[in-house]
């Protein structure tokens, strides 16, 4: 009985999700929107794919679609290609045809509450305004899924928010991305290893001392 206690201290620790996860990372197809910040979501979850070893490349749920494992578990990774404004059809497709509940999935996108290099993982929630997410809630029955909320900042007082949104990063935020993007990575496969809490204290306080820093 003691040999079988210490095999079973020794099995590696098990993510708190069960199942399938669905990654979905949100922004507008086609090349002029490649490096725009609200094309954030796109871009963390093509450099997850890369870590992972993951292809996207599969037409399928109005998007493309990546499937593999990655932190231990069996991923799908998405990227809806309806435009912003209608994600919510890519994944409620996704969600149904693949058995995904709420729990399971995880949502990436820019978020212009939060400052630029700084990221927080929240599950739930409204839309906030974000016409992605405002998509996403207006087909899913329950919105409990997990964001990965990317911080971009807001134009200066004044600025149109929407053509702040559809311009590339400044040349002076650029320098800072490809970092930034990883330690994203870093968040997701924590998410999916150890649970989304673990991954809010870890990140969201970081962030939080941050911001009162700079504040």
């Amino acid at each position: 009985m003691k040999l079988l206690k210490r095999a079973m201290q020794r099995l590696p620790k098990k993510s708190r999700y069960t199942g399938l996860k669905l990654i979905v990372g949100l922004g507008n197809p086609g090349p002029e929107y490649a490096e725009t910040r609200h094309n954030i979501g796109f871009m963390v979850v093509t450099r997850a794919a890369e870590r992972a070893g993951i292809t996207i490349k599969r037409k399928a749920h109005q998007g493309l679609l990546g499937v593999g494992r990655w932190g231990g578990e069996e991923v799908t990774l998405l990227l809806p290609q309806t435009y912003m404004n209608r994600s919510g059809a890519s994944v409620s497709s996704a969600c149904q045809s693949l058995g995904v509940s709420p729990g399971d999935l995880i949502v990436v996108h820019d978020e212009i509450d939060l400052p630029f290099n700084s990221m927080k993982v929240k599950v739930g929630g409204g839309h906030g305004g974000h016409n992605g997410l405002r998509s996403i809630g207006g087909v899913l029955a329950n919105t409990d899924y997990v964001r990965l909320r990317m911080g971009v900042g807001r134009p200066p007082a004044g600025g149109d928010v929407s053509r702040y949104v559809l311009n590339r990063f400044a040349s002076t935020e650029r320098s800072e991305l490809a970092g930034w993007i990883d330690m994203a990575t870093d968040a997701l496969e924590l998410v999916l290893t150890n649970g989304p809490q673990e991954a809010m204290n870890k990140y969201n306080t970081r962030i939080s001392q941050a911001t009162e820093e700079t504040g």
